[in-house]
């Protein structure tokens, strides 16, 4: 049994996921140079993964992965998530700049207790944070859902 180069990828994931798609289909393929890739993943994009199969299959395996790249296997939902509430992404936006802001991104070895805060942000959120809940109560800022 002679094998031959079906196809040469330069992500382990999408060989893995070909070859996994030409099994499913009855083809047998193995991917190469995984370990010289897995061990230094810079060597991915200088070697590449082959996959290989056998000679009598080569062909049905070409045309099976040509008819992937083409969109035939596709489905509609495409398994996109669902968009995420306003309300979590603020709270997430809020966290993020009260984090910046307080110093808790500082890059020290210090416990956190030890290391200084920045009041100059905590003071600015303070100041936004009251900005908004005046807004707020007024109803110039109502949420859009």
């Amino acid at each position: 049994m002679s094998l031959v180069e079906i196809a040469r990828f330069q992500d382990v994931y999408e060989a893995d996921l070909a070859a996994a798609f030409l099994a499913s289909h009855g083809v047998e393929v193995d991917v190469t140079e995984r370990f010289q890739t897995t061990v230094d993943p810079l060597m991915q994009r200088a070697l590449g993964l082959r996959l290989m199969g056998r000679a009598d299959q080569a062909e049905q395996a070409r045309d099976l992965l040509a008819r992937v790249r083409a969109g035939e296997f596709a489905t509609d939902d495409a398994g996109d998530l669902p968009p995420g509430k306003p309300t979590t992404r603020a709270v997430g936006r809020g966290l993020a700049l009260f984090m910046a802001a307080t110093g808790g991104f500082a890059s020290t070895s210090l416990p956190r207790r030890l290391r200084p805060v920045h009041w100059i942000g905590v003071a600015l959120i303070g100041v936004v944070a009251a900005v908004s809940l005046m807004l707020a109560l007024t109803g110039v800022l109502s949420p859009s859902y």
